[in-house]
């Protein structure tokens, strides 16, 4: 059997010709899972449990040769197992759906497909050149991904729609591991949609939040606010978290999945920005994906680093446990404890205190 995780003595797994073959066919192998999610085979297979290939054919309004293609990739990849000329769902699909997280993933799906693939064309370029190369590929004038969204209406609600859900499949142990008893204001700096802001209102009633956001994004976040009825706890205020002060009055803030946009360097430039509004004894939270220390994994965010250095902005990747401490360091914290969550997105949470 083919490792492709790790050892048992935790490194990486030494590579061999169907892991170097898979690497090699990665692109097509995506394409495979991605019409999976866009013709809808997994909630079909997962409605009527097991199905014949001329039942998914007909269900799903598809040729011959198209299902043929179809089940002979999803089959081979293991996204289906065929047992007795049926297909079922593979087990780890059935328990994302079982979870509820399903759809969550489907969002991601959407956000490779439709954002990353083009822009990661350019990877080599932007390792090259050392900056986001791949930018150039999305339609309009922003210095940044995403000051170009909203002149991309579907491109901003593919977006919107996988930040919300890469959010949501973390943010439920944020709201379980992050401790905000006793603290009144939290300032979430580039909280995009809300989503984690709302959640962390919802969790602690006491507890105020005020998104600072971009404009295009602040319209968005007010929206989810007023639906999820948390108008009274939750805020919003315009600005740019490089340029304009940061609102005050805060006891706590979070910087989620913003720190593994920028350069090292910006982010520490943040970071002392946070240190200044906060008073002492207040805290820094971020709440992004983490990369090891080593250098070696894990490999989820070895491949969503791609995106980071090849798309959004001029820096960024999936930095490390460390990398983060030493710019809370130099932006003057000193007390620092990392949380690392469960599951296979490798998200975790660094607290420090000023």
């Amino acid at each position: 059997m083919t490792q492709t995780a790790s050892t048992q003595h935790g490194g990486p797994a030494e590579l061999d010709m169907d892991g170097l073959s898979r690497i090699l066919f990665g692109h097509a192998a995506f394409q495979y899972l991605n019409a999976a999610c866009e013709l809808g085979l997994p909630d079909l297979v997962a409605e009527k449990q097991e199905l014949t290939r001329d039942e998914i054919r007909d269900a799903l309004s598809l040729q011959d040769r198209a299902v043929d293609i179809l089940l002979l990739g999803c089959t081979s990849l293991g996204i289906l197992v065929k047992q007795d000329g049926r297909y079922r769902l593979a087990g780890v699909i059935k328990d994302l759906m079982d979870e509820g997280d399903w759809q969550r993933f489907v969002d991601t799906v959407a956000f490779e497909q439709y954002i990353v693939y083009e822009g990661q064309l350019d990877f080599t370029d932007s390792l090259r050149e050392n900056r986001n190369v791949g930018l150039r590929r999305v339609r309009g004038s922003g210095r940044d991904l995403y000051h170009r969204l909203a002149e991309n209406p579907h491109l901003e609600q593919v977006f919107y729609r996988y930040m919300r859900s890469w959010s949501e499949l973390a943010n439920k142990h944020l709201v379980q591991e992050l401790d905000l008893s006793g603290r009144r204001h939290l300032l979430d700096c580039g909280g995009g949609d809300a989503v984690n802001a709302i959640a962390l209102a919802q969790a602690n009633p006491d507890l105020k939040v005020t998104v600072f956001e971009i404009p295009a994004s602040g319209s968005i976040a007010e929206k989810k606010i007023a639906q999820a009825g948390v108008g009274d706890q939750v805020s919003v205020i315009t600005g740019d978290m490089f340029a304009d002060p940061l609102p005050t009055g805060c006891d706590v803030v979070m910087f989620a999945h913003q720190l593994v946009i920028w350069t090292p360097e910006e982010n520490t430039e943040l970071l002392r920005r946070a240190y200044d509004v906060l008073p002492e004894g207040g805290q820094l939270v971020i709440f992004n994906s983490m990369s090891n220390d080593e250098g070696d994994g894990p490999v989820v965010a070895a491949l969503d680093s791609v995106y980071f250095a090849a798309l959004p902005a001029e820096g960024g990747m999936i930095y490390s446990w460390a990398t983060h401490e030493r710019c809370l360091r130099d932006a003057g914290f000193s007390t620092v404890k990392r949380i690392p969550f469960p599951g296979w997105t490798p998200h975790g949470v660094i607290v420090a205190t000023k």
